[in-house]
């Protein structure tokens, strides 16, 4: 039965916010690592600031692969929670472990053999050492982000999300001073400039892991799903699951992280300057980019466990709802990213006039995306919940790249338009993909309404 009668919107609201506000914290300070990187490096010069978003490009291609497989796990937690089935989360989950485990190896690979793909892009040769270093460094944190996310989606599922805010925090902490001894060289490491951001982040992600352990081991509201009191050998129907939801997750979300990543190598072949202010204006937005994504992990959870209630007209409604809630907040960041693109490129520390300005100018362009980039996330999130996957990852094929990355090459190069081009490809391939995901939850989540009568 719809326990729709005993809300208003507004009340909606909060309840998807008080469930995503940890996530967003979480996710702010976890993107604070990579603002406090490129904070950090743009005291070391443009070269810095210009190598750390072309190794992270290809380092964010191999983790946002790792998150869409082992999201599917929050909505089967979020089902089986909603449905009663505790025992079943466990399970579900340590099976999740073994998907990890395979992730990491097949990641950590790719990550060491990356000097193909740079060159192939043909990333300037000053760039490409410290890109390629800062990228060795950081893969060593891969299994510890993969088995990180398995714990956190099991916590997310079960509408806890605490633990998210708890490690972004020591994610933050941890990172400044690791920062500062790594790339220094201090207390006796060597100088090890933008590479050594690599290693720091690689140790705080170990940490992270040991800290998200210890909780779910610990806390009261996880012992019925009894999750420590074994652990299986891996049930292939259930890892062949897991796998149909989140293959199709793991392509989506792909598909649009490698819309950036091409953007950011692409650019890298137009030099040192608008790598870097693209850089600026890339590690801002992801900043603000954490409140609209926090939204979809609760929309997520919040429609799965209507969906476990039998309850596909809350679903629908909860969707709906955190879909509004979303745009609203991004029409706060668009205006503050409009308004104050100076000071927010001050905030860098850069002292190259051509790259402030460059990146002023990209900044306010990516205003503008905040609007459907907000939309499409969480709509996103709501067709999760629903475990529709499979059409909406061939829609983000249509938006990202038939759309988006055309548009964006033929501005940059074609039109001679620079990174300018490239943003505002960016921006038509994140409306199309607004329009076409939320229409597509809307309707599937009618036609559950329907076929339950």
């Amino acid at each position: 039965m719809s326990q729709l009668g005993t809300h208003r919107p507004i009340q909606e609201m909060q309840r998807t916010l008080f469930l995503a506000l940890p996530i967003i914290i979480g996710q702010v300070a976890g993107v604070g690592m990579s603002f406090v990187d490129t904070v950090m490096a743009g005291r070391l010069g443009a070269l810095a600031l210009a190598a750390l978003p072309i190794g992270g490009a290809i380092w964010m291609t191999g983790v946002m692969f790792a998150i869409g497989i082992l999201l599917a796990l929050n909505p089967a937690v979020a089902q089986l929670d909603g449905a009663g089935k505790n025992e079943e989360v466990g399970a579900v989950t340590r099976q999740a472990v073994w998907v990890a485990i395979g992730l990491s190896a097949l990641l950590f690979v790719f990550m060491q053999s990356a000097e193909p793909l740079v060159l192939w892009f043909g990333i300037d040769a000053e760039i490409r050492p410290v890109a390629l270093g800062y990228l060795s460094a950081i893969s060593w944190g891969i299994p510890a982000i993969c088995l990180q996310l398995v714990l956190r989606y099991f916590s997310e599922g079960t509408g806890h999300t605490q633990p998210t805010m708890y490690i972004g925090f020591l994610g933050v902490a941890a990172n400044i001073p690791l920062n500062y001894i790594f790339m220094y060289g201090k207390l006796g490491m060597p100088e090890l400039g933008a590479i050594g951001c690599g290693y720091a982040t690689a140790i705080v992600l170990w940490l992270q892991l040991l800290l998200l352990w210890a909780y779910t081991a610990k806390h009261p509201h996880f012992r019925r799903f009894k999750l420590y009191t074994g652990f299986e050998k891996p049930n292939w129907p259930e890892i062949r699951e897991l796998l149909r939801v989140g293959l199709p997750i793991a392509v989506m979300i792909s598909v649009e992280g490698s819309l950036f990543v091409a953007a950011a190598l692409l650019i890298g072949k137009l030099g040192t300057i608008p790598t870097a202010a693209h850089g600026i204006a890339i590690n801002f937005s992801s900043l603000l980019f954490m409140i609209p994504l926090g939204l979809a992990a609760a929309i997520t959870t919040r429609v799965g466990n209507a969906i476990g209630r039998d309850d596909p007209v809350s679903a629908r409604y909860v969707g709906m709802n955190g879909f509004a809630l979303g745009f609203g907040f991004q029409i706060i960041s668009a205006v503050i990213m409009f308004l104050f693109a100076d000071q927010i490129v001050s905030i860098y520390g850069n002292t190259n006039p051509e790259v402030s300005q460059l990146a002023a100018s990209l900044i306010q362009l990516a205003a503008i995306f905040q609007l459907s980039d907000g939309v499409q996330v969480c709509a996103a999130g709501g067709l999760r919940g629903l475990k529709d996957t499979k059409i909406p990852m061939i829609y983000t094929i249509i938006a990202y790249w038939a759309v988006g990355m055309t548009l964006a090459y033929h501005l940059t190069f074609t039109q001679q338009m620079g990174p300018a081009g490239m943003w505002i490809g960016m921006i038509a391939g994140l409306t199309v993909a607004a329009v076409l995901l939320g229409v597509r939850f809307w309707r599937s989540a009618s036609r559950l309404i329907v076929e339950s009568g």
